[in-house]
C-alpha cells in the first residue's frame, strides 16, 4: 500500500517525540524540535539513483540555510531502500556525495532504518531499536552543531551505553507501548498509530 508523504512525515514526528525525545535517546533532539529547526523532507524516490539526487539537493539546501532556521534535516524514503543491507550499501554513496559537494567536515549523515541492526547483534535484539525509525531515513547534521551539543552535554560519550540500558529496561513490550512505527501498509506498523492524512503528491517538505 502506498504511503502518503504526509503520513510518512507524521509517523516520523510521532517516533521523534515519543521515542527519540521521550526516551531521551538523543539529548540534543528536544531543543531543535521545540525551536522548529528540524526540516522534514519526504522523498518520492523509488530507486537509489533518484534518492541520491534528493539527498544531494537536501545537503545543498541545509548548507545554504542559516542554522537558526534549519539546523538539521530528516530525509525520509518511504518507497525505496526497504532492505537494510541495500540501505547500508547506499551509505557509501551518501558519504561520497558529501565529499563531492565539498561538505565533508561541514555536514554529517547519520542513518536510521526500520530494520536497523548493529554489527554483532541478532535481528530481534532490543538494542537495535535505538536506531529504528518508521522509514529508511538519513539524518543530515551540521558538524558545528554537533560540536556545540557535545561540549554542552556532560559525558556525551556515555549516551550510547545509556541508550542500550534504556532499551533493555523497557524491552519489546515497552517499545510497542510507545505506538511508534508506520501507521499503514507496512509490516512494521503498530496498532493504534495515527490514521493517514490526505494524500500529497510528489516530494513533500516542511
Amino acid at each position: 500500500m502506498h504511503i502518503s508523504p504526509q503520513t510518512a512525515m507524521d509517523d516520523t514526528r510521532v517516533w521523534l517525540e515519543r521515542a527519540v525525545i521521550g526516551l531521551n535517546l538523543c539529548p540534543f533532539a528536544k531543543s531543535v524540535h521545540v525551536k522548529g529547526q528540524i526540516h522534514y523532507a519526504v522523498s518520492a524516490a523509488q530507486t537509489t539513483d533518484a534518492f541520491l539526487e534528493d539527498l544531494i539537493q537536501e545537503l545543498e539546501a541545509l548548507a545554504a540555510h542559516d542554522a537558526t532556521a534549519r539546523d538539521t534535516t530528516l530525509l525520509i524514503a518511504p518507497d525505496c531502500l526497504a532492505d537494510f543491507l541495500d540501505f547500508n550499501d547506499f551509505l557509501a554513496q551518501a558519504d561520497q556525495a558529501l565529499v563531492d559537494l565539498d561538505l565533508d567536515g561541514v555536514l554529517q549523515i547519520a542513518n536510521l532504518h526500520p530494520d536497523y541492526q548493529f554489527a554483532g547483534t541478532a535481528a530481534d535484539d532490543i538494542t537495535n531499536y535505538t536506531n529504528r525509525s518508521p522509514y529508511p531515513t538519513l539524518h543530515l547534521l551540521r558538524e558545528d552543531s554537533i560540536d556545540r551539543a557535545v561540549d554542552a552535554f556532560p559525558e556525551a560519550e556515555t549516551i550510547f551505553e545509556k541508550n542500550m540500558a534504556t532499551m533493555e529496561r523497557i524491552g519489546p513490550d515497552g517499545w510497542a507501548a510507545l505506538g511508534v512505527g508506520r501507521s499503514q501498509g507496512c509490516p512494521h506498523a503498530l496498532p493504534g498509530t495515527a490514521s493517514p492524512q490526505a494524500e500529497v503528491p510528489g516530494r513533500m517538505e516542511e
